[in-house]
């Protein structure tokens, strides 16, 4: 499974700079490319609208939050979206490249495997950030 350069770029611009909450990633012709980048501006609800109810996905989440401490801290989460709905031959792609595309972005904090939408509510995001 080749890494389209564009997703190591966009990633290290998330890390970085900041420019984007979130990027959807999807496996396009045996290739990762970035399917949509979502604003600073943009909310745990749109990264969530964002993905497709029954095809499988990579994303990577900028999570904002302040600690116990009151100090302000980001964590970056990798998300691997794998629907229940989603076909089994897309299942398995994506779930045999998960590691190896995981290893090209640097910086990734957390990781999280959903089947549900409910398996990465803002809730788990906040306990797990924590």
């Amino acid at each position: 499974m080749a890494v389209a350069d564009d997703c190591k770029l966009k990633f290290l611009e998330l890390k970085a700079k900041r420019n984007y909450r979130f990027i959807v990633f999807k496996i396009d012709n045996q290739e990762v490319v970035v399917e949509k980048l979502g604003s600073p501006e943009e909310t745990y609800e749109d990264f969530t609208a964002s993905l497709p109810p029954n095809e499988c996905r990579y994303a990577v989440f900028d999570f904002d939050f302040i600690t116990n401490e009151n100090i302000q801290k980001s964590k970056i989460f990798f998300i691997a979206w794998s629907p229940d709905t989603s076909r089994v031959r897309q299942k398995m792609v994506y779930a045999s490249s998960k590691d190896r595309f995981k290893r090209e972005l640097d910086g990734i904090q957390v990781e999280l495997q959903a089947t549900d939408p409910s398996e990465m509510s803002f809730d788990i995001i906040k306990s797990r950030a924590m």
